[in-house]
């Protein structure tokens, strides 16, 4: 799949901008702040109807005007595709694809088949699990829509038990136990089944990164072995769960964590193992998706040489010379040294919101 165009209107600092893109590479190049970055998050709001960047879908509209509007086409499975977008600061956002309004984010996610790698990357190995938990969700959205429902499902039956919990009324914690216990295996399910995917493809990739210098393991951190058994640990902890307010177990604490030879990498990992498990995982999620879809990701390399060398670089673009690729930099020199990126390249000059 390609996107062949995109239109922004009011959209960050972009007013009117119609792009024509290229099949292959898409650098966008100029001084910091000029807008490159808002062209990806365009195109990631069009996969995912949210932004990387911010929680706030005001802060995408241009500060002058009240809404926005981004309109993608693209191509897959042969066939021409449109997306429209409209942001407004007033109203709920509205969706149509091909002319059909969605009624939710669900029913977007999985058509524009996207993988990002932007600077703040680094950190989902070396914060909180909820970014671990976010990665592979994501992940996992974009190839069974079913999960984004389910996992929407779980948040509302966890909010739910969460506030009798707060009120100390437990007339019904039987019944929502049970409905949080099914999901919860719903979840566990899902997520089991693409750690161990990511598995088999990081031990194809990591050692091409570390001249088979070094092993990797994915090691999914969860509580869960069964319904029943859950159910037995909710009930475990309720009188604990009522003292906090909250659900202490389930998949919304769960997590996974990286070995490098059999070796925690938050705990004894180096600022270079951590850049080199974080490509590698990215790799390995544009190969999983790219089989299950049969079609190749489109992939949003933002700003990637202020964070990695060049070996890791050359790595990365080995590895999708046949995906379309969006590029932003400050200095385009550092990306056309590249020969594998020079045969089929689009180069465009951001300033201030406009291509020039």
């Amino acid at each position: 799949m390609f996107i062949k165009e995109v239109y922004l209107e009011n959209f960050r600092n972009y007013k009117n901008q119609t792009i024509q893109l290229n099949e292959n590479v898409n650098v966008f190049y100029g001084n910091n702040a000029q807008g490159k970055t808002n062209i990806l998050e365009a195109l990631y709001f069009g996969a995912f109807g949210r932004s990387f960047r911010t929680n706030k879908e005001g802060e995408l509209i241009n500060f002058e005007d009240s809404a926005s509007k981004i309109n993608i086409t693209y191509e897959k499975n042969d066939r021409l595709n449109k997306l429209d977008i409209a942001l407004n600061k007033k109203e709920k956002k509205t969706i149509k694809l091909n002319g059909i309004k969605l009624s939710r984010n669900s029913e977007l996610v999985g058509n524009i088949n996207i993988v990002i790698f932007s600077p703040d990357d680094i950190i989902i190995l070396k914060q909180g699990p909820s970014l671990r938990r976010k990665f592979l969700d994501i992940l996992i959205s974009q190839l069974k829509p079913k999960y984004l429902h389910e996992l929407s499902e779980f948040n509302k039956i966890l909010e739910q038990r969460n506030n009798l919990l707060k009120s100390k009324k437990l007339e019904t914690i039987d019944i929502w136990n049970e409905q949080f216990a099914q999901k919860a295996e719903i979840i566990y399910k899902y997520r089991k089944k693409y750690v161990q995917k990511l598995q088999e493809k990081l031990e194809e990739i990591h050692p091409e990164l570390t001249n088979e210098k070094e092993s990797i393991k994915i090691k999914y951190i969860t509580r869960f072995k069964s319904k029943e058994e859950f159910l037995e640990i909710l009930n475990q902890n309720l009188n604990l769960d009522l003292l906090r307010g909250y659900t202490s177990e389930g998949p919304q604490r769960e997590d996974f964590e990286i070995l490098i030879n059999d070796k925690s990498l938050n705990l004894y990992g180096s600022q270079g193992q951590h850049r080199t498990a974080i490509l590698a995982l990215k790799i390995a999620e544009m190969k999983i998706i790219e089989e299950e879809v049969s079609d190749s990701p489109i992939l949003l390399l933002d700003d990637i040489t202020s964070e990695l060398d060049e070996h890791r670089i050359q790595a990365i673009f080995n590895s999708v010379n046949k995906y379309q690729v969006f590029i932003t930099c400050t200095d385009i020199n550092l990306i056309l040294k590249y020969d594998c990126l020079t045969k089929n390249i689009k180069l465009y000059n951001i300033d201030s919101g406009k291509i020039v």
